[in-house]
């Protein structure tokens, strides 16, 4: 009996580490785990808070449409760097989309990706998204940097980043609804 019971967790670990190896299994429960790690990003001090260096990038929408960060200054501005391939970029993905179906015309959202525009596409309209999604034609601003995936920040209209959160986070959170409204409020 003894031996039995040892065989069968044997088994156990073995199909979990099977399911964890096949790329077809292992995606899922990427995502999985990372939507239940999710909080709130935390926001920085305003002592500890740097600024974009300037408005100096250029992005491109659809293959065709440019826009230029500038016509952003002065107004408040979330840019989230992600990857359809990437499990916590996909996790947070639902939390950034019901806090844009709010704050759509309050907030500018920009979501960068450097994949092709039908990949990125297809992956919104698969999962019923409307985000706005770009791909950047130059360099982002200091210090926005898209090195690591997710990456996101908002920024105030005075171009201080009130929020820098590297990696999956619950973006749909009373906390950040509070420090959204706030900004909002400064006018």
């Amino acid at each position: 009996m003894k031996l039995f019971k040892n065989q069968w967790s044997n088994i156990i670990i073995a199909v979990l580490i099977l399911v964890l190896i096949i790329p077809g299994t292992r995606k899922p429960i990427q995502i999985f785990f990372n939507k239940i790690l999710s909080f709130s990003p935390s926001v920085t001090s305003e002592e500890d808070r740097g600024s974009i260096a300037g408005y100096n990038w250029s992005l491109e929408q659809n293959n065709k449409d440019r826009k230029d960060f500038s016509e952003y200054k002065g107004e408040i501005v979330l840019v989230n760097f992600w990857a359809t391939w990437c499990p916590p970029c996909i996790a947070e993905m639902p939390s950034f989309q019901e806090l844009y179906v709010d704050y759509q015309d309050k907030v500018n959202f920009i979501f960068v990706s450097s994949e092709d525009h039908e990949t990125v596409r297809g992956f919104l309209n698969r999962n019923k998204y409307s985000l706005p999604a770009y791909r950047p034609l130059s360099q982002p601003p200091e210090p926005l940097n898209g090195n690591t995936l997710p990456t996101t920040y908002l920024i105030d209209k005075e171009g201080n980043i009130v929020i820098q959160k590297v990696g999956a986070a619950d973006w749909n959170s009373q906390s950040v609804r509070k420090t959204i409204d706030e900004l909002l409020a400064r006018s």
